[in-house]
């Protein structure tokens, strides 16, 4: 399994990789990840049979990561994988993202007869993200294209990124969901908390938010925007110059994340771009009553079981808040029907999907490789 991204780095697509690993290995796998050296986290890690194997590569920053970066981990992890399919062979690889990551997992299966399965995420499909990464894809595309040509299967979390991907490239792409994995909601008091969890990049739409809470009445309300990113200090300046009591508590996971969760009434997603928003379903499964942009992927995750508005409509955000913060029976409404859809994504049925594709992808390579033996020269 590649991903440049493995936790404690990057964002959705990081621990959605770490959980379906490990789920393929509590179903009997052995998967080796290979992934980016960063700080002082181990360079390898052991858990049963499951390894991680972190290569050198140049990275500044836990959230965010640059396409100077991201090239900069190819070559090593190329190595790295190589030298352990000569080790213990693999049956398969998995790339997460078609750009950085494919071209180490395209070069291996071409040299060493394996099937490759590649999953996108968002940013490397060309038309997703608008604040980064729009040269990178217009000076990649035609290498872009053949990769995406060049691989077994394509996973997409989502029909909106599969149809976004198409749009680029004719190919096949099959939608399995990003797995969920329920956790024990904190027995701590739900108070009239707004709550928003992003990377804050502009297209997370958090300025939306605050230009939103502009003439609403806050009495009783707290408001917490957790996550960390380059546009964090133009948000805090907007904050303040609105005269908001916003608190931004950077980045922040585990219990603490949890907590955060259960004790808000509110969830706002005012992203512009999103794949399949993990958080999405934490805050869902939690019990919190959404309010989400009307707009990319969010619709697949969300279904009726929040209120979606127009994206960047700031007007339309302030009237939901407005409706949904005066009405306490509609946040319960809304709290119930989130966890219960939030149940539909849960690991059992998505790692299911994935191995069965594993396997057809993999019984093809043997029936090709089989033919190509029994051929004449």
């Amino acid at each position: 399994m590649l991903n440049y991204e493995y936790p404690p780095l990057g964002g959705g697509a990081a621990p959605v990789t770490a959980a379906l690993a490990r789920h393929l290995v509590e179903a009997g796998d052995e998967v080796d990840v290979i992934t980016m050296q960063f700080g002082d986290l181990p360079r390898t890690e052991e858990d049963g049979k499951l390894r991680i194997f972190r290569v050198p590569a140049w990275r500044r920053s836990r959230v965010v990561c640059s396409t100077f970066e991201m090239f900069s981990f190819l070559v090593p992890a190329y190595y790295q994988a190589y030298r352990l399919h000569r080790q213990r062979p693999f049956d398969l690889i998995h790339a997460h993202f078609m750009m950085p990551t494919s071209p180490i997992g395209v070069l291996l299966a071409a040299q060493q007869h394996l099937p490759l399965v590649v999953t996108i995420h968002g940013s490397d499909v060309p038309g997703y993200n608008p604040d980064r990464f729009k040269l990178s894809h217009r000076l990649l595309r035609p290498v872009w294209r053949w990769l995406t040509t060049h691989v077994d299967a394509i996973i997409s979390p989502s029909h909106y990124l599969a149809e976004l991907l198409q749009l680029s490239s004719n190919v096949p792409v099959e939608v399995i969901p990003n797995g969920f994995e329920a956790a024990a909601v904190p027995a701590v008091e739900r108070r009239q908390q707004l709550l928003i969890v992003s990377r804050l990049f502009p297209r997370k739409g958090v300025h939306y938010f605050l230009d939103a809470l502009v003439g609403l009445s806050l009495d009783g309300w707290e408001v917490v925007v957790a996550g960390d990113g380059p546009a964090r200090p133009a948000l805090e300046a907007q904050a303040r110059a609105l005269k908001l009591p916003v608190r931004f508590t950077g980045f922040i996971q585990g219990p603490a994340l949890a907590e955060l969760y259960a004790s808000s009434a509110i969830f706002v997603c005012p992203s512009l771009r999103e794949n399949f928003p993990v958080v999405l379903l934490e805050a869902m499964s939690a019990g919190c009553a959404i309010i989400a942009h009307q707009t990319s992927g969010i619709p697949e995750v969300v279904g009726d079981a929040g209120i979606l508005t127009p994206p960047a409509d700031v007007e339309a955000l302030r009237a939901a808040l407005r409706t949904l913060m005066a009405d306490k029976a509609a946040q319960q409404r809304y709290s119930v029907a989130a966890a219960r859809r939030a149940k539909q994504f849960l690991w059992p049925a998505i790692l299911a999907a994935h191995r069965t594709l594993y396997g057809r992808v993999i019984q093809r390579a043997q029936i090709q490789r089989a033919q190509t033996r029994l051929s004449p020269r």
